[in-house]
């Protein structure tokens, strides 16, 4: 049986993906490896071999890989140089460590040069890497996580009912970040595919309005949109103490977990028609429909975005 490693078990999608590959094999099939030595112990008491290792390291880390033929590379929560080296990092000591495969969680057009989203270029940079490493690959293009989302729509809801970002009228088929991690996990096990990039997006293609009515029919708020510039977005976010850049100072408990840079650019992306890819990859990979935004507002509270688990030096 092939031998899965995972990595960013303890991190919010890393998480929900581990607890979805132990329903799908048994835990003798599985490797995880995590920042925080405490989140693995669970896993530990259910038979899963278990390792701590921090990325930005690479002496050492192809150790904490041996044993493992296919590994599941999810991305770092910061952004920048610090990400790329430390992913870097991640596929040097894979193939040091006779890994066969990565799977890695990147984003919607992460190749696309015009695309202004800060967020693509680490990702775009590490999936040249590993196509250039020699490795098998499957890269799982996610769409942005509609708990992000909610978790906004609700501050807004707190904060005088009007909506204001820079999305305009752009796209998105926002996917919840638990069919990302179920996406992972389905990858990590098929066998059958090689070399493959496959778009994860959600059920449906909407714009910011689209999905504030949703929002507002089934929970019964009033929130409205109103457009802003890109500066007056930065200027929101300053205003919630949310840091321009990840190496800034993140509020414990903050409802915009992300440094602004890449919320605003994100957005300016959507707005432009950068990121509205749509496709069925999603159900032809784990045979099941995306959760619907509709579903997702109805049981809101199981569909936060959460805390910020960064833990790096």
């Amino acid at each position: 049986m092939t031998k899965v490693l995972l990595t960013g078990v303890g991190g919010n999608l890393g998480t929900q993906a581990a607890e979805d590959l132990l329903r799908l094999t048994a835990p003798e099939n599985l490797i995880f490896v995590g920042y925080d030595e405490a989140a693995l112990t669970k896993y530990a008491e259910k038979g899963v071999d278990t390792r701590q290792a921090d990325f930005n390291h690479l002496a050492g880390l192809a150790d904490k890989f041996k044993g493992a033929d296919v590994l599941g590379l999810i991305s770092m929560p910061f952004v920048g140089q610090k990400r790329q080296q430390a992913q870097q990092n991640v596929v040097d000591a894979a193939k040091a460590a006779g890994v066969k495969k990565i799977v890695y969680t990147s984003l919607v057009n992460a190749q696309d040069p015009t695309n202004p989203s800060k967020e693509k270029i680490d990702h775009a940079f590490t999936e040249k890497y590993i196509e250039d490493s020699g490795l098998d690959y499957i890269f799982l293009r996610n769409s942005q996580y509609a708990e992000a989302m909610i978790t906004n729509y609700f501050t807004f809801v707190k904060n005088g009912g009007v909506l204001m970002n820079n999305q305009g009228d752009g796209k998105m088929a926002y996917i919840s970040r638990k069919d990302c991690a179920k996406a992972m996990a389905y990858a990590l096990l098929a066998d059958d595919l090689h070399h493959q990039i496959l778009n994860i997006n959600g059920a449906e293609l909407m714009t910011i309005s689209d999905f504030i009515k949703i929002g507002n029919e089934q929970t019964g708020n009033h929130v409205t949109y109103k457009e802003v510039t890109d500066e007056e977005d930065y200027q929101i976010f300053d205003a919630m103490g949310v840091p321009r850049t990840t190496d800034g100072q993140f509020k414990k408990g903050s409802e915009a977990p992300f440094s602004s840079e890449g919320m605003v650019t994100f957005g300016q992306a959507i707005r432009e028609g950068k990121m509205d890819t749509f496709t069925d990859d999603f159900k032809k990979l784990t045979g099941d429909d995306p959760i619907t935004v509709a579903e997702m507002f109805a049981h809101s509270d199981d569909y936060q975005i959460g805390e910020r688990h960064s833990k790096d030096d």
